[in-house]
């Protein structure tokens, strides 16, 4: 007997086995030719608006497991706006500019840093690895069953959204907020680029921190009188980055700090009295006394004697010394930190030393360590010191440290001359603007106001070919750079008929205003362009001007942004500033956060560990809306485990839901 058909079962239409990795593409082809998006919008075209804005990933790859969660989660938003009474539009993006699309864009060519290429071959060739991925990126994002308009996203390579871009630039130019000036910045020699903060990772470095005898040459009189041998008395200063002892050019004490005159081994040693005991301890030396103590205050304008190079190391007095680690005595290059730039300002006798090239290579300036590069410098400056005398003691530790995020390799601090975005400007403003936005989690606000309130400038040049050219020009008479309202103008009007690419095909004179004149020495002999083009969140930073306030389906400012914990450094951040600048508010009401994506062990994955599971895999095998109930079903604000086992549970636990067996 079948005893099937003595029970009174419910009828469905869904058949005894699930197959979604085969069912999934009918159903998104027939949803697709049907134009399902179209007639969603057309059902709620009375209703009011809701945006969410999409925070555009890099055209530079295909999909990976983060881009599944965040595209998946924006994908409920809008799904569940436009069934609670709301019109919700949702247009992708893509952030195709910049050196993450230029890096995949030469792999994928085979060119390399010394291919003979032009500048306008190479864009074109960035052009078509960017828009090609974005294809693959679209697929991808449409085989996950999210809805929009992906047949008119926005990318940031198009000429309306590089013309938008444009005057956002030009109306933060013309409130004074930007300009080109000489200081330390984040440098990757392996990229060979100026980086942002939001462009660096920290990861554990080892190295030697180096303690080294400044000998003094004019102690005003203060030292000798204390008992000091001024034959045989030292400045004593400590850094983790030997190779910038070619850079220095000062030593920075705290004003306020208490100073000590020690003696050991027959020499006189000028350190923190609070420091010394560790100091002492790293030297290996037991037997040191105290001979006087000075102010930091007093020992100002003293002069020692550089180490291995023929000059003076002066000492100034500065506020950002502390007394953590180190002697108090606080080796000071000015080509190479910020805050070594910043108090060497207040001392214009001074010089500016930058003994580092573009590559990382130490120039003639570095005396006869001419030509290594920083890395390799370290050891031989220290056996230097080591023969010479001037080594007091040497230490090795792992700390953290900044990496460039594409190559992954440590960064330096280098002076260079460069664009820049004054924050402190108008960074109150954005701070305040931050008060009237949602944040989930709450602890988003104070994060990105403390970011906010920390930064000063907003390094906005690179040093590449890919990219929004920087809209301004050079006299060839005076050699200043001008920043000019109708440059600006003319520039915006091109990129929205030829794009970018104008900038790199033209001279300077096919940019220029009628009758242009340098307005700093009034002559017309001729003008350059500038070759720098825009930080890459320059331009992703843009898109509420761009997407938002440009497109009739959409509104400014959107009503939310969704985006990873990352982003606080990244596109929110970007985003507030170029709005606060331009004179606006916060272009978003609410800003939500999600957390990593990481193995069933809870590491971050990487290609090393092996551990990264691709999304288009988990589809293949299980179907994309095993994909969704594992986005759906975990806590995204924290990081969200995934793996094998994970997704086969989320699988098993699918099939009783929708009636069918294995």
């Amino acid at each position: 007997m079948d005893y099937n058909q003595t029970l009174n079962l419910p009828k469905t239409e869904f058949p005894m086995r699930a197959s979604l990795p085969q069912r999934e593409p009918e159903f998104l082809k027939r949803w697709e030719e049907t134009d399902q998006y179209k007639k969603l919008m057309a059902l709620g075209a009375d209703k009011p608006r809701f945006v969410l804005h999409d925070g555009p990933p890099y055209a530079n790859g295909d999909i990976h497991i983060g881009h599944a969660l965040n595209k998946t989660l924006k994908d409920f938003i809008v799904r569940y706006k436009n069934m609670t009474g709301f019109q919700s539009p949702y247009v992708p993006g893509w952030d195709t500019h910049g050196l993450p699309t230029e890096l995949a864009a030469r792999k994928k060519a085979g060119i390399t840093a010394d291919s003979n290429i032009s500048d306008v071959e190479l864009r074109k060739i960035c052009r078509d690895t960017a828009l090609g991925y974005v294809d693959i990126q679209r697929e991808s994002f449409k085989r996950m069953g999210v809805i929009g308009e992906w047949e008119n996203p926005y990318i940031t390579l198009q000429k309306e959204f590089e013309q938008e871009q444009i005057k956002v630039f030009a109306s933060m130019a013309s409130k004074g907020y930007i300009y080109k000036g000489l200081k330390p910045v984040y440098w990757c020699s392996d990229c060979n680029t100026a980086l942002a903060e939001a462009e660096i990772e920290y990861g554990e470095d080892p190295c030697h921190s180096i303690y080294v005898k400044f000998k003094v040459t004019d102690d005003m009189g203060k030292l000798e009188a204390m008992g000091a041998d001024l034959d045989k008395t030292y400045f004593v200063i400590w850094t983790t980055t030997t190779w910038t002892l070619p850079a220095n050019l000062a030593i920075c004490v705290g004003p306020n700090y208490e100073y000590s005159l020690l003696k050991a081994n027959g020499e006189y040693y000028v350190m923190a009295t609070d420091l010394a005991p560790v100091a002492f301890a790293d030297a290996e030396i037991e037997d040191w006394e105290t001979v006087g103590i000075i102010r930091g205050a007093e020992l100002e304008y003293m002069k020692t004697a550089h180490p291995f190079l023929d000059r003076t190391s002066l000492v100034i007095v500065g506020d950002h010394v502390t007394l953590e680690s180190g002697t108090g005595c606080v080796h000071t290059a000015p080509g190479h930190g910020v805050d070594d730039f910043v108090v060497c300002k207040k001392y214009p006798e001074i010089p500016m030393v930058v003994p580092v090239d573009s590559k990382g290579i130490l120039t003639e300036e570095a005396g006869q360590f001419a030509g290594l590069s920083t890395e390799d410098a370290n050891k031989p400056i220290a056996e230097y010191l080591y023969e010479t005398g001037s080594l007091f003691a040497l230490k090795k530790i792992t700390h953290q440290y900044p990496h460039c995020w594409r190559c992954h390799k440590p960064v330096i601090f280098r002076a260079t001359s460069q664009w820049f975005c004054s924050v402190d400007d108008f960074k109150d403003a954005a701070v305040a603007a931050a008060e009237d936005v949602k944040w989930y989690p709450e602890w988003g606000k104070d994060r990105l106001q403390s970011m906010v309130q920390e930064r000063a400038d907003w390094c906005i040049s690179r040093q590449r070919k890919w990219g929004v050219p920087i809209p301004v020009m050079y006299c060839k008479d005076c050699g200043k750079e001008i920043i000019d309202e109708g440059i600006m103008q003319k520039v915006s009007d091109i990129f929205g008929k030829e794009g970018s690419d104008a900038w790199f095909a033209h001279d300077a004179e096919y940019f220029l205003p009628e009758g242009f004149t340098c307005p700093n020495c009034g002559k017309a002999n001729g003008f350059e362009k500038e070759k720098d083009i825009m930080d890459v969140w320059f331009d992703s930073g843009s898109s509420h001007f761009a997407v938002c306030k440009n497109r009739p389906n959409l509104k400014w400012p959107a009503d939310v942004y969704l985006e990873g914990a990352d982003q606080y450094r990244g596109w929110f951040q970007s985003s507030l500033l170029t709005s606060v600048a331009s004179g606006k508010g916060a272009p978003y009401k609410e800003i939500i956060t999600h957390g990593w994506t990481v193995d069933g062990e809870g590491r971050k994955m990487s290609k090393s560990l092996g551990n990264g599971i691709a999304p288009q895999e988990v589809m293949n095998k299980y179907g994309a809306d095993i994909l969704r109930l594992w986005v759906a079903s975990a806590d995204y604000h924290a990081d969200i485990r995934i793996s094998d086992e994970i997704i086969k549970q989320i699988s098993d636990n699918y099939k009783p839901r929708y009636g069918y067996c294995t």
